[in-house]
C-alpha cells in the first residue's frame, strides 16, 4: 500500500510530524492492564495545507507562529487525551488522536502511531497505525 505523500508541493501541503513521544497511559482490556499505567510511544504526522495553495513555491511568509500548525499544541493535546482516563485499545486512542488533530482545519491528513513497549519481553512494541482524512476537504 502506497502511503501518500505529506509534504507535497502539487498539493501546496508541508510535513509537520511528532516522533517518539513516550507517555505513560492507562490502557489495555486485561484486568492488570487496568492497575498500572503503561508507557506507550506515539508518532503523528499530518500533511498541512500551505498558507496559499494556489502557488507551488510561496514565498516566505512572516516569522508568525499563527501561519503554521503549532507542534506544542499538537503534543498537549495528545498529552491531555492520553492523560484522560483509561482507554483498552490502542486503536481507540489512535483514533482519538488523529480526531484532535484534524480540529485543525488546515490539517488535510492525520497519521498516528500509538505502540505499547512493555507488552512483549521478546518484541520492541505492539501497536497500530490509523490514518484518517478531514472531511472537509475534497480529496485530492
Amino acid at each position: 500500500m502506497e502511503h501518500p505523500r505529506y509534504a507535497d508541493a502539487a498539493r501546496a501541503t508541508r510535513h509537520m510530524f511528532i516522533r517518539d513521544l513516550v507517555l505513560n497511559a492507562s490502557i489495555g482490556v486485561h484486568a492488570h492492564e487496568h492497575a498500572a499505567p503503561q508507557r506507550v510511544r506515539i508518532n503523528v504526522d499530518l500533511a498541512v495545507a500551505e498558507e496559499d495553495p494556489r502557488l507551488s513555491r510561496p514565498a516566505v511568509g512572516q516569522d508568525e507562529l499563527s501561519r503554521v500548525v503549532d507542534y506544542e499544541t499538537i503534543v498537549n493535546r495528545v498529552r491531555f487525551i492520553v492523560a484522560a482516563g483509561h482507554v483498552q485499545l490502542v486503536e481507540t486512542l489512535a483514533e482519538r488522536l488523529c480526531e484532535a488533530c484534524l480540529a485543525d482545519p488546515r490539517v488535510h491528513t492525520a497519521r498516528v502511531r500509538v505502540e505499547k513497549l512493555d507488552i512483549f519481553a521478546d518484541a520492541a512494541a505492539a501497536g497500530v497505525e490509523v490514518e484518517r482524512r478531514n472531511r472537509q476537504l475534497s480529496t485530492p
